[in-house]
């Protein structure tokens, strides 16, 4: 596996490497490469949410998105270098913003796709040759960037298949290979990175408005495609319980296989019953809310914050050791104590505050090494923390097993 990871990622390198040879990039070539850096941007930074679960329910198979419409793009209009460079600025982005999985997962990514787009300028100056490897228009410009687009894509799914078949020998064909709708996705990606290509090269500004279709068709398509609203709790905004566990499984696997850490905590506020009955239950309902929005913007990217039911949430901390996990638990009971919320009764707004919580904190696999043992022992943490007088976390005991 390492070998085959950093052959790739060498040949990759020397792909880079010969891209700048008896190159000349003009001005207009710049404003391209910015347009197309500034739409990959926009890109991410609208759809990060859904794209970051898609990418954690996708591990063990290959991970699709759309951002092949901006390289495949890239490849078309831009010489080799700033068509690198456009990958290049893809992928990094995308592993600080949506998911920082280990580097050298990435790196292998992006070099697998700097092959695709080799492979893809091939064909292109195959087909039909020039003076450099641009988009074409007429007849044999749509061979050669159909041709581009079937190389781009067999070139990436074959090396990333390697890569899995490598990393997980036990696992299935099916599995490896994925669904074929995901395809379709792919294909997708490239078609609108032709149609990107076009504009770019005879009517930049229109542009703007392939950009604004794509990212409505990205939160309205890719949502309804993965039951994104299927797995929301609809009065927190949070994971449900489902797709949590579902989640929760992936990572005890991920952290199985890296020989890595993970921490689940189980949180319950304390006596909820009291403002459902002072308040009335809508009001309940925004305190639900509020503290959902806290507990998102306390925990790390990486982490994912779910409601079980009720007044009962679940944290999951990826790459956590015991004591970080028992000190993020800490945060988070202090957060929630600390807040006041101003919630609309039928008698008017009022300010809700002196909120407390039960915390319960286990980590794999000093705790367990099952996700229903590790489950378990967070929740009978968390029952510990509330006979011990509530408002306190209680950390699991090292399990025996």
């Amino acid at each position: 596996m390492i070998g085959y990871v950093l052959a790739i990622d060498l040949l990759a390198i020397g792909v880079v490497a010969a891209s700048f040879v008896g190159v000349d990039i003009a001005s207009g070539d710049w404003i391209r490469f910015g347009v197309l850096a500034v739409g990959s941007a926009i890109h991410i930074e609208a759809g990060r949410e859904i794209e970051r679960l898609r990418r954690s329910a996708a591990e063990g198979t290959p991970y699709v998105n759309l951002k092949g419409m901006w390289t495949f793009a890239g490849v078309l209009v831009l010489p080799p270098p700033l068509a690198v460079a456009i990958i290049a600025l893809s992928f990094l982005h995308s592993w600080y913003r949506l998911r920082r999985i280990a580097p050298h997962r990435t790196v292998f990514s992006t070099s697998t796709v700097v092959l695709a787009a080799a492979a893809a300028a091939v064909c292109l100056y195959a087909i039909n040759p020039g003076s450099d490897l641009r988009y074409a228009g007429g007849l044999v410009g749509l061979i050669a960037v159909v041709a581009a687009a079937t190389a781009y894509w067999f070139v990436n799914y074959a090396l990333v298949i390697g890569a899995l078949l490598l990393s997980n020998p036990d696992s299935t064909a099916r599995k490896v290979l994925g669904r074929l709708s995901d395809q379709f996705i792919v294909a997708g990606a490239l078609g609108l990175g032709i149609a990107t290509a076009a504009l770019l090269m005879d009517q930049p500004w229109l542009t703007v408005t392939l950009l604004i279709t794509v990212l409505g068709l990205h939160r309205s398509l890719l949502v309804g495609q993965f039951q994104f609203a299927a797995r929301t709790d609809p009065q927190t905004g949070l994971t449900n319980t489902v797709f949590w566990h579902e989640i929760a499984t992936k990572e005890l696997e991920r952290a199985q296989h890296d020989h890595t850490s993970l921490g689940v905590l189980y949180l319950d506020l304390d006596h909820f019953k009291a403002i459902n009955d002072t308040y009335g239950h809508p009001a309940g309902d925004q305190v639900l809310k509020a503290i959902a929005a806290e507990l998102k913007r306390e925990i790390r990217t990486d982490d994912l914050v779910g409601r079980l039911g009720g007044e009962e949430f679940a944290i999951l901390l990826p790459k956590t050791s015991e004591d970080e996990t028992a000190q993020a638990a800490e945060r988070i009971r202090r957060r929630v104590a600390a807040l006041s919320i101003t919630v609309t009764t039928n008698s008017g707004s009022t300010t809700v505050d002196g909120l407390t919580c039960s915390i319960g904190a286990a980590t794999y696999p000093a705790a367990g090494d099952r996700l229903d043992v590790l489950l378990l022992a967070a929740d009978t943490a968390t029952y510990a923390a509330k006979n011990a007088g509530r408002n306190r976390v209680v950390t699991a005991p090292i399990s025996n097993g």
